[in-house]
């Protein structure tokens, strides 16, 4: 078994955690491949970091608002707290509105995040690990990781409140080793990154590689709640996650089959010319 605590540091008064410090990591991989992926279509940079800045504004509004839904609007204030599917969907509506901003076509934003979203999330979730959030149910396997200063702690007590099975006979204080899902996640989403890093030269039409993220992210989130210690159960047993996951697998299977077949579209002059704008040569389709 695993004892993990916090990482974290001050630098004067502020208080440098590990999340933090993934967080900013994340971001800064995905404008780079964002980046990469413009600059090989022939595309001005200037855009990743137009979507960058759309995705962290909304992404962290919005994780932090579907948290407070959940457990209360007292929690906003909370440095941890942050809800990946909420964080989706505030960081697509503020890329999606900067795009709409530089008259990008949504098809071409959507193909364009599509290999970026994966890593950056697998960068994530070694945040949620070093702080010791959203981790799994208890377990006896030799790698079950114990987090007992985590978000919260995995105590007896913090277990049960989560409805986690644990013997009537622990005190609630007994700290538990659980299944490290962040690590799993994180080992998940390599795969679906290097899945989606290959498919991304595919002759198909221009947006699909969204709809093939969806699917591949969804099942893999799907996947993984059975392990999480949750407290958001529906009748049923499934997680309000596993609900967003299954809708997240069937837009996204309806967003391959409209556009795999489509032809390319125009980038649009935002996206060719940049904000100094002198048009760039295209170096090869997508």
């Amino acid at each position: 078994m695993i004892t993990a605590y916090p990482f974290g540091f001050y630098v004067g008064p502020l208080h440098v955690t590990g999340f933090g410090i993934m967080m900013m990591l994340a971001f800064l991989v995905g404008g780079w491949l964002i980046d990469r992926e413009c600059r090989r279509n022939g595309f001005a940079s200037d855009y990743a970091g137009d979507i960058i800045v759309g995705a962290v504004i909304g992404g962290i509004v919005g994780a932090k608002v579907w948290f407070a839904a959940l457990h209360g609007l007292d929690t906003l204030l909370d440095r941890g707290g942050l809800v990946f599917y909420g964080g989706l969907a505030g960081g697509t509506l503020g890329v999606v509105l900067n795009g709409w901003r530089r008259r990008v076509p949504m098809r071409w934003t959507a193909h364009l995040v599509a290999p970026a979203l994966t890593a950056a999330y697998a960068v994530g979730r070694v945040g949620c690990y070093v702080v010791g959030d959203d981790y799994g149910v208890p377990t006896t396997l030799p790698w079950g990781v114990r987090f007992p200063q985590g978000m919260p702690p995995t105590t007896a007590q913090n277990l049960r409140e989560f409805h986690v099975a644990v013997p009537a006979s622990a005190a609630p204080d007994t700290i538990f080793a659980v299944h490290p899902t962040q690590l799993y996640e994180i080992a998940a989403m390599l795969v679906v990154f290097a899945i989606i890093w290959r498919w991304r030269t595919l002759p198909r039409g221009t947006g699909w590689l969204f709809g093939a993220y969806m699917v591949l992210a969804g099942l893999e989130r799907f996947a993984v709640e059975f392990l999480r210690a949750k407290d958001d159960r529906i009748p049923g047993g499934l997680s309000i996650a596993q609900v967003a996951s299954m809708v997240m697998v069937i837009v996204g299977i309806a967003v391959m089959k409209a556009l795999s077949l489509r032809p390319r579209v125009a980038p649009g002059e935002w996206l060719v010319a940049g904000a100094r704008g002198r048009p760039l040569a295209v170096s090869g389709p997508t």
